[in-house]
C-alpha cells in the first residue's frame, strides 16, 4: 500500500518556519535555537539564536542573542549580535550590542557598548550555523586589516566661567 501522506508532503511547497512563543510561566535553562521568530515572555538562562527575537516586557534573558532582528522590551543580560536592534521604552539591557542599525526609545536602559558593524553576524557565524550560539567575543583586529569602522569620538567644550 503506497504511503500517500508522505507522497503528499513531499510535493508541497517548502515549509515556512513559524513563530515560537515562550510564555511567562515557562523557564528554560539551556540554549534556544529556531529558524523562525521567537516571542519570549518567560525566562531563559542560555543563548538564543533565531531569525527574529521579540523580548516581551515581563521576559528575562540571561545569555547572548544572535538574530537578524531583535526588539527588546524586557530584561536582557548578555550581548546581542543583530542586523537591526530596537530597545523600546521598557527595555533593560546590560551587555554589548553589535549591530547595523540601533534604535532606542526614551526610557530604555542600556549599559554596555554599542558596536556598529556592516556585518555584525559574521563573527561567530560558524557556531550559529551548527545550531549552537557561541559566546560573543570582542571583535578581533588583524594586523593591517580592520573590518569594523572606527569608533567616533564626540568632544564638547564648555564655556569658561568668569569670576568677578
Amino acid at each position: 500500500m503506497p504511503d500517500t501522506f508522505r507522497h503528499c508532503v513531499d510535493e508541497q511547497a517548502p515549509r515556512k518556519f513559524g513563530d515560537s512563543t515562550i510564555s511567562e510561566d515557562l523557564k528554560i535553562v539551556g540554549n534556544v535555537s529556531s529558524k523562525g521568530e521567537i516571542q519570549l515572555e518567560g525566562h531563559v538562562q542560555g543563548d538564543v539564536s533565531c531569525v527574529a527575537l521579540v523580548l516581551g516586557e515581563s521576559a528575562k534573558l540571561e545569555g547572548n542573542v544572535i538574530a537578524d532582528d531583535v526588539v527588546i522590551r524586557g530584561h536582557l543580560t548578555g550581548s546581542v549580535r543583530a542586523l537591526r536592534v530596537t530597545l523600546q521604552s521598557m527595555a533593560h539591557v546590560e551587555g554589548d550590542i553589535y549591530h547595523q542599525s540601533l534604535a532606542m526609545e526614551q526610557g530604555a536602559f542600556f549599559e554596555g557598548r554599542s558596536h556598529r558593524s556592516d556585518d555584525p553576524l559574521s563573527l561567530n557565524r560558524d557556531a550559529a550555523t551548527n545550531g549552537a550560539v557561541a559566546k560573543a567575543l570582542p571583535p578581533v583586529e588583524r594586523a593591517g586589516h580592520r573590518k569594523e569602522k572606527p569608533t567616533h569620538t564626540f568632544n564638547r567644550t564648555l564655556p569658561e566661567s568668569h569670576s568677578v
